[in-house]
């Protein structure tokens, strides 16, 4: 459902990041207040990233935005594996958009809450599980899109093998004390980089909590 708060919030996201309409949709039918933890509930429509269990942050609805754009989302695009789910905030978003969503979340607190969230919310396209999302999810691969909500400076080997033939892997990528944005396209089985733009996210960590 969507509310005036939030609709205004995904205007001033439209005016700085132009949107394509069916992602901008998915903004206006996700409520970013269902996603932010209650002691910062008068915060929920800034556009900016919030706090949340053991040093997490729900990202700024900014970033959400830019990822979810350079994922190249299109319509044969039919499955996508989020690395760090968090609140579920982007993987919400991007249920809205493709068939299927898997995500891996290493905090066990956070996995609860937020299975929780999705079944309130009646989101039932996101499959969510707690392990360590630098294994990826091979049971269900390979994936179409993959993507980093941390930031890495190498991607683990086991992903790209988990990554569909023209499929794409999307994250931030640590380079000399910079986090960019950084995509890459699988063709002919071979990978290629680009980098896009600066950007700042939480660390990615290794094993569970």
């Amino acid at each position: 459902m969507n509310n005036y708060a939030n609709t205004q919030m995904v205007e001033k996201l439209d005016a700085i990041f132009p949107l394509k309409p069916e992602i901008k949709n998915a903004f206006l039918n996700i409520n970013r207040k269902e996603f932010v933890p209650e002691s910062f509930i008068f915060q929920a429509y800034i556009i900016d990233s919030l706090p949340l269990a053991n040093d997490s942050t729900i990202s700024s609805p900014l970033t959400v935005a830019k990822m979810t754009t350079y994922l190249e989302i299109d319509k044969n695009v039919d499955s996508i594996l989020e690395i760090g789910c968090g609140s579920g905030y982007q993987s919400a978003i991007l249920s809205q958009l493709i068939r299927r969503v898997f995500a891996v979340e290493r905090i066990r607190s956070l996995v609860i809450e937020t299975k929780n969230r999705f079944k309130k919310l009646n989101i039932h396209n996101i499959n969510l599980k707690y392990d360590d999302g630098t294994i990826g999810w091979k049971n269900y691969a390979p994936f179409d899109r993959i993507l980093f909500s941390a930031s890495s400076s190498e991607i683990p080997e086991t992903l790209f093998e988990q990554l569909n033939e023209n499929g794409i892997l999307l994250a931030p990528i640590l380079k000399e004390n910079r986090e960019i944005i950084t995509q890459f396209k699988k063709q002919n089985g071979k990978i290629y980089k680009k980098e896009i733009e600066e950007c700042k996210f939480v660390p990615v960590k290794k094993g569970k909590e």
